[in-house]
């Protein structure tokens, strides 16, 4: 019933009337100021006038009736979780991995957010979008990689304002990072038993420090506009069923021409460090089965692991 309140006053432009929401919903007045007084208690900011009723004033506090509001999906988010603090949302679906396929854990805050490679993700509470998503794909274990570039696909059409996939796990603006992803994999032999994709969007930071200076962004910094995380995370989910749905059905063929259009590692120079080698070349290819060929010149090789290094990002020139 919240969810059904907060679409009224969304898609109202001013003041809505306590009586019109209830013949609406066919609910009480009492009924309607319950639900109302609890969208206030969660953070949002909702006037109340006599006479003329009530106007939602907008929040960016993350809430689950808010995003499933905005949701048109089939599965994805449509069982979702808030939780102020946590080590990581992708420790919460694998401590969870029994809950139904699409499951979505969302935090404000991490306080062990970790990146590829182990390395360790910022996320301070109310600078970004925090979150992950519980997969249950029937493919094998070696096509999950493949999920990592939908999901990066999916950023970039929902972030927009230039935002650009950095192959195989990065979104930068311009030559900083604004969004990590992280797929974690439960199988066994030929079986995928759970697939989790986290993905981390930096949306209001201010400044970075240390060695982050130069290296990442928000989209604060690149718009002077603070998103609405809600929102945001509602796109996301929105188009990674898309993509995902897309991809289970006929592989990444059909958005490779998508992909490559917004990926800066293709037709860039780059450096690949792969098994305590350095490859050096041009990424020439990204293939529908997630590799990219690099062409150093002398051959071409077909890499599907591995650091990745472009000219002219995070400091590499």
């Amino acid at each position: 019933m919240k969810t059904k309140i907060l679409n009224i006053l969304k898609n109202t432009d001013g003041y809505v009337s306590g009586e019109e929401i209830s013949r609406t919903l066919n609910v009480s007045r009492s009924a309607v100021w319950k639900h109302i007084k609890a969208l206030k208690k969660s953070g949002y900011v909702i006037s109340s006038v006599t006479n003329k009723g009530y106007r939602l004033e907008g929040s960016d506090v993350i809430s689950t009736d808010e995003i499933q509001s905005m949701l048109d999906t089939e599965f994805i988010g449509r069982t979702l979780f808030y939780t102020k603090e946590t080590d990581s949302t992708n420790n919460d679906c694998k401590r969870n991995s029994d809950m139904p396929d699409g499951t979505v854990y969302i935090a404000d805050i991490q306080t062990g957010g970790k990146g590829r490679r182990g390395k360790v993700w910022v996320s301070p509470p109310g600078s970004g979008a925090w979150f992950s998503v519980l997969l249950k794909p029937n493919i094998r274990p070696e096509a999950i990689s493949k999920i990592t570039l939908i999901a990066g696909l999916a950023v970039c059409r929902a972030v927009g304002c230039g935002a650009k996939i950095k192959y195989p796990n990065d979104i930068v603006i311009g030559t900083r990072k604004v969004c990590g992803i992280l797929t974690e994999l439960s199988a066994e032999l030929d079986t995928v038993n759970y697939a989790v994709c986290g993905i981390g969007i930096n949306t209001a930071a201010e400044a970075f420090e240390g060695e982050l200076a130069d290296k990442a962004t928000s989209i604060f910094i690149e718009t002077g506009q603070r998103p609405s995380r809600p929102a945001l995370i509602a796109k996301v989910l929105n188009e990674l069923e898309k993509l995902y749905k897309l991809f289970l059905e006929q592989g990444l063929e059909p958005i490779m021409e998508e992909y490559k259009a917004n990926c800066v590692t293709y037709g860039s120079e780059v450096v690949v460090t792969y098994n305590k080698e350095q490859i050096c070349g041009i990424c020439s290819d990204i293939t529908p089965n997630g590799s990219i060929i690099i062409n150093t010149g002398r051959e071409k090789l077909e890499i599907s692991s591995g650091e990745v290094s472009v000219r002219g990002i995070y400091g590499y020139v």
